[in-house]
């Protein structure tokens, strides 16, 4: 394994031009967000438009469209209980919050079966392909997978150390042609071939909502036209290195990921 540098980072960090608009850094899609769930949809909403994606649309269920409206105008919404055409959209992010419902079930077996749009896939969409494990020999070449060491274990079996858990992470990473970021203190990213280790981040992301902002995270960069590996490779550095720029003004124990989410123009001038 290697570890994940700034000089790395900077080797691959696209700049921006005076003579962009916001079509030229990709339209992200997020799915995500649940009655009583909100917030999950609102963090990784929030988290995608600050990493720099030109133009975000989330699907929700309509009935919670006012929470994501007031919080956040610059996000469009769509009701995710109405079709939904993937091909418009540059990278789609999927799975904070969105519940295990027939309805998230059917969602994601529709993207994976039908779309070639970049994807992310996180939280309760890891639980239905854990519940689903047909779905994961159709994946999508490169799709990106974000799951916790829980989340890892009901998809690929019980792992009793953090080593087997990343021997196990490049073995199915090569065997479904995909990007695993295992999470942890120090997340690790492979793609069965590279693997790489996280230097950023401290405890302060030891909470709720810090998966849903690097899906966000994630998704932006995607949608940006970094490839799959690069996105997460940076995603995971930005995360780590804006939570550490927090504690300038945060302790660890008080740090939120909308403290965190609040930085991440700090971040990006850190990694300029």
């Amino acid at each position: 394994m290697l570890p994940i540098t700034l000089p790395s980072i900077q080797s691959f960090l696209k700049k921006r031009t005076a003579e962009s608009h916001k079509g030229t850094y990709g339209h992200a899609l997020l799915i995500a967000g649940s009655e009583g769930r909100m917030g999950a949809a609102v963090i990784a909403s929030k988290a995608c438009l600050k990493s720099g994606c030109g133009l975000l649309t989330v699907a929700i269920p309509f009935t919670e469209r006012f929470i994501v409206q007031t919080t956040l105008p610059e996000a469009m919404l769509i009701d995710r209980n109405e079709a939904i055409d993937f091909s418009i959209y540059s990278a789609i992010g999927i799975g904070p919050a969105i519940g295990l419902h027939v309805n998230s079930t059917e969602i994601l077996k529709a993207i994976i079966s039908s779309s070639t749009t970049p994807l992310v896939i996180d939280a309760d969409a890891l639980t239905i392909l854990s519940t689903n494990p047909e779905l994961l020999s159709g994946l999508p070449s490169k799709t990106i997978l974000t799951p916790h060491p829980k989340e890892f274990d009901r998809l690929f079996g019980i792992h009793h150390s953090r080593e087997g858990q990343i021997e196990t992470a490049i073995t199915k990473a090569k065997e479904f042609d995909i990007i695993i970021v295992l999470k942890g203190s120090q997340t690790v990213i492979t793609n069965g071939t590279e693997t790489y280790y996280n230097t950023t981040g401290n405890s302060g992301l030891a909470k709720g909502g810090s998966g849903d902002a690097l899906t966000g995270i994630i998704s932006s960069f995607l949608a940006q036209g970094y490839s799959p590996f690069q996105a997460s490779i940076l995603g995971v550095y930005l995360h780590g290195l804006v939570a550490d720029i927090t504690l300038k003004s945060q302790s660890e124990e008080s740090m939120l990921i909308t403290d965190v989410i609040a930085n991440l123009g700090e971040g990006f001038k850190a990694i300029s």
